[in-house]
């Protein structure tokens, strides 16, 4: 027999290996993960855009009665400054105003007449001169910051003494007649919301808002608007509508 050998044990070294650097987690990655997580869900729909002033206006039970003579002069949007609110102190509708008005030889007009149940009449373009605040007090041109130019032809007007001498509102605003006697009871609820609209739509037309007052703001004495027509007043000049 062939002896065997037996090597005698060894000490065996164990040598720990170093542990692999682990990359942390990539944040980018993450917020990637996250940010097309929230595109998969449903995005909210837009909102409807705000109707134009063609929209407005065809909104309006509204119709055109254009006479040359209540036409001053050309007031394009740069002289656009105030829309000027008026009571027409009588019954008689829109179309018998307007028939008056072109008949008496004074060249006095506004842009449009109310009516008592909501439908409207127009006069002239938006945007040209008509004769519907008259004189002014003196020094209104300077506190309104309008003037009295060569724009407006001054035709048919008749001062009516040194304490109201300033015509420069004419050439730098809308006039709104409204079919009203003052002290007669409160305005129809469908001439207030016609008023509302027609408001809202000529803001639409020059892309910005007028600043609105009363005929009684611009001379002193007049009666329009009425008593009764005071916190309508307060309300659009503060949010353009009524109420």
């Amino acid at each position: 027999m062939i002896p065997i050998e037996v090597e005698e044990p060894r000490d065996v070294q164990i040598f720990d290996r170093p542990q692999e650097d682990v990359e942390p987690a990539d944040d980018a990655s993450d917020a990637a993960g996250a940010e097309e997580a929230e595109s998969s869900e449903e995005a909210p729909a837009p909102e409807p855009a705000a109707p134009d002033a063609d929209q407005l206006r065809a909104q309006l039970s509204l119709s055109e009665d254009f006479r040359s003579d209540f036409v001053h002069g050309e007031k394009g949007p740069e002289h656009q400054k105030y829309i000027v609110l008026h009571d027409t102190e009588g019954d008689s509708n829109a179309s018998s105003v307007i028939d008056w008005w072109d008949s008496n030889g004074n060249y006095v007009a506004a842009h449009f007449v109310v009516n008592k149940d909501g439908t409207i009449v127009q006069c002239a373009p938006l945007d040209t001169i008509v004769h519907h605040a008259g004189y002014g007090d003196t020094g209104h041109n300077e506190l309104y910051g309008v003037e009295d130019e060569s724009r407006d032809d001054m035709r048919g007007t008749q001062p009516i003494g040194d304490w109201a001498a300033d015509y420069g509102m004419n050439s730098y605003s809308i006039g709104i007649e409204m079919v009203h006697v003052g002290g007669s009871g409160d305005y129809p609820q469908a001439q207030l919301e016609a008023l509302d609209g027609l408001i809202a739509y000529i803001d639409a037309y020059y892309g910005f808002e007028s600043e609105i007052i009363d005929h009684k703001a611009w001379r002193t004495g007049n009666s329009d608007t009425s008593p009764e027509f005071t916190d309508y007043l307060a309300s659009y000049q503060q949010s353009r509508v009524h109420g």
